[in-house]
């Protein structure tokens, strides 16, 4: 159990599924930024072919960019950490119950369940 200040016990099953909705929220934003950042760059590209654009117009859009590819970097850094702490615990899981897997037992399922239809 996980004790969190001001709040109930939490079990370690609560916490990982926390932590998979956490993965999946990142994997979202992380594709939002791209778009974004593809639309950004899209827009300097178009905006360094128009005669009328200024210099320091192209500059800030790709200001805008870059910063963007900052944010972008640190959405996978959270990412990467965030999946690296679910694939610890599914390892963890599974060493835990691979000793009680009855390899008799599942076969029989899997027979049961897909060769004899």
């Amino acid at each position: 159990m996980i004790t969190v200040k001001g709040s109930d016990k939490l079990t370690y099953r609560k916490v990982i599924e926390t932590c998979y909705c956490d993965i999946n929220n990142l994997s979202d934003l992380l594709g939002k930024l791209v778009g974004s950042y593809t639309a950004l760059v899209g827009a300097a590209g178009e905006l360094n072919k128009i005669a009328l654009s200024s210099k320091s117009e192209i500059n800030r859009t790709l200001d805008r960019v870059e910063d963007l590819g900052y944010v972008i970097d640190e959405a996978i850094k959270a990412l990467d950490c965030s999946v690296c702490n679910y694939g610890t615990y599914c390892k963890v899981k599974s060493g835990t119950m691979k000793p009680h897997i009855v390899e008799k037992h599942v076969s029989t399922e899997i027979h049961r369940d897909f060769i004899s239809e």
